[in-house]
């Protein structure tokens, strides 16, 4: 039996994983995570800035919350690789326009926050 979520009720779960993907760390893992299963090294490398304990926090929440996978290889020293689960998988399009967003509207962004700065 489907429970009624309403993401306006502030007692509603789906606000916990609101918090979750709204966090940067997550939005940017995810997207990495996009098309293939990637290293924990590799992922820290190609994202910027997110330190080894975030990284490791931020992977660990999105495996419990059943979007990221782990796999541990039986190798020396050990290899693990995350990948996004098929429920990861549904967010890909919605992540990727998110992050990527971003990129594209910048120059417009740091605009609008001039002309406001500016009214003060």
């Amino acid at each position: 039996m489907e429970r009624p979520y309403n993401i306006y009720e502030s007692d509603c779960p789906t606000r916990l994983v609101l918090d979750r993907l709204a966090d940067k760390w997550a939005l940017l893992v995810l997207d990495r995570l996009d098309g293939e299963p990637v290293r924990f090294n590799v992922i820290r490398r190609d994202v910027a800035g997110v330190s080894q304990k975030v990284l490791s926090q931020t992977l660990k929440k999105l495996e419990r919350d059943g979007l990221v996978s782990r796999t541990v290889f039986p190798t020396v020293p050990v290899t693990v690789e995350y990948a996004l689960t098929p429920l990861g998988e549904t967010l890909t399009e919605t992540v990727s326009a998110l992050a990527h967003w971003a990129e594209k509207n910048m120059d417009e962004v740091f605009a609008a926050q001039k002309a406001y700065d500016g009214r003060g």
